[in-house]
């Protein structure tokens, strides 16, 4: 979607004590006396395993608003000096002339280990009746998107249509029935497996007209789509596992606005409770996005690498209560042995949250949180048995990684 077309994201060890984690009942005493908000315990099952995390990322598209330079892919993509971001989404032009416009930032997001995915707005003039794709076109159609995928070296998956159930767009448009029609006469010719079919609203009805072709569900990775207007829940047993891939929260609120960065916080929460596997926000480089047109890394930038950084591709989500305290939302995850919790406090005050881990040994977190002040700031503490609890900085959120 196009920003035009939618407008619719320790000073001393006494007070470093109290802010850290802890195991011990003397500790969690301390910690509930100075705390009043009601509480219930974020309950970890790890060995309860749910969706396998593909990761989070974002879309640069050059020909729009120009490329990334070498700082913003790094910024956006190294999970070690920047967000993490272990997705790219990318245009397919319409023309052939300006395939090789996405190539560097495309070979950029590989080096850091990102998938790279493309989703075509239009298919190329000739191929088109006003904004409808020609049936007597499918093939050339696919030509040219397999002739794009060869030009920029290769893509984890490609989207044959964006928000094709979105009437107002101004770009190539489908019913369900029609995207499924197409993948399932051309999907194995688009040089790169079929995403799709990537609907506005993430439209229940949309998704289910399109798998109900079994050629074309048979010939689809996995299904994608957009969440503007829709809050995020669970597509049931549908047989794919699903992408969100496109959504900003607001296009007329910098990246900086702390409120606006929570909100984004919450959102990513809600789509991996949903049991979806990636997030993927729209622009990458723009003032209301995770880095701003200086190349700063924004609040929003810093929210996401709380996910993106240390939830990394193949991590799978494990069982855990989601709101265990009022403003309290909780995810977690697990890659072998390791345990990663990621935590929204949207209170506005120090809120103390107990966990218990089952299935899992750990003897220690690294901590990392971010707040209107801080930005991925550490405090590493150990903890002893399956029971511990955290003061988390009022609205804040916070991720911690089992050492």
């Amino acid at each position: 979607m196009t920003t035009q077309m939618t407008t619719v994201k320790i000073s001393t060890s006494l007070l470093a004590f109290s802010l850290l984690f802890t195991a011990c009942s003397k500790n969690k005493e301390l910690a509930e006396a100075n705390v009043n908000t009601t509480k219930g315990t974020a309950a970890i099952e790890a060995g309860t395993v749910q969706q396998t995390i593909q990761g989070f990322g974002g879309a640069s598209i050059p020909i729009w608003i120009g490329d990334l330079t070498s700082d913003q892919r790094t910024k956006a993509f190294s999970a070690t000096s920047g967000i993490g971001m272990s997705i790219l989404r990318v245009m397919v032009p319409t023309s052939s002339g300006q395939f090789a416009a996405e190539k560097p930032t495309i070979d950029a997001a590989k080096s850091f280990g990102a998938k790279v995915i493309a989703t075509a707005w239009n298919a190329p003039a000739s191929m088109m009746d006003g904004l409808k794709l020609k049936t007597s076109s499918y093939g050339a159609y696919a030509a040219h998107l397999s002739s794009y995928t060869s030009s920029v070296g290769g893509v984890y998956a490609i989207s044959p249509w964006n928000e094709p159930n979105y009437s107002a767009s101004g770009w190539m448009g489908a019913t369900a029935t029609e995207v499924a029609n197409f993948v399932a006469a051309q999907g194995d010719n688009c040089g790169a497996p079929i995403m799709a079919p990537e609907p506005f609203n993430m439209q229940q009805s949309y998704f289910n007209t399109y798998l109900s072709n079994a050629t074309a569900k048979a010939k689809t990775s996995f299904v994608c789509g957009h969440i503007y207007g829709a809050t995020p829940y669970n597509l049931g047993n549908i047989g794919k596992s699903v992408w969100m891939t496109e959504h900003y929260t607001n296009s007329s609120i910098s990246g900086n606005d702390w409120g606006n960065a929570m909100t984004a916080a919450k959102e990513i929460h809600d789509c991996m409770t949903a049991g979806w596997v990636a997030y993927v926000w729209w622009y990458i480089r723009r003032f209301y996005g995770p880095i701003d047109e200086s190349s700063n890394i924004t609040k929003l930038g810093y929210v996401m690498a709380q996910y993106a950084r240390y939830v990394r591709p193949g991590y799978t989500k494990i069982a855990c209560t989601a709101n265990p305290t009022a403003g309290v939302y909780v995810t977690a995850y697990k890659s072998g042995s390791r345990v990663v919790i990621v935590i929204v406090n949207q209170n506005n005050a120090v809120t103390y949250q107990p966990f218990t881990l089952n299935g899992a040994s750990v003897t220690g977190f690294n901590r990392y949180y971010t707040t209107s002040s801080a930005n991925l700031t550490a405090a590493p503490f150990t903890v002893s048995g399956s029971s511990f609890g955290i003061n988390l900085q009022p609205s804040s959120v916070t991720t911690l990684v089992s050492q």
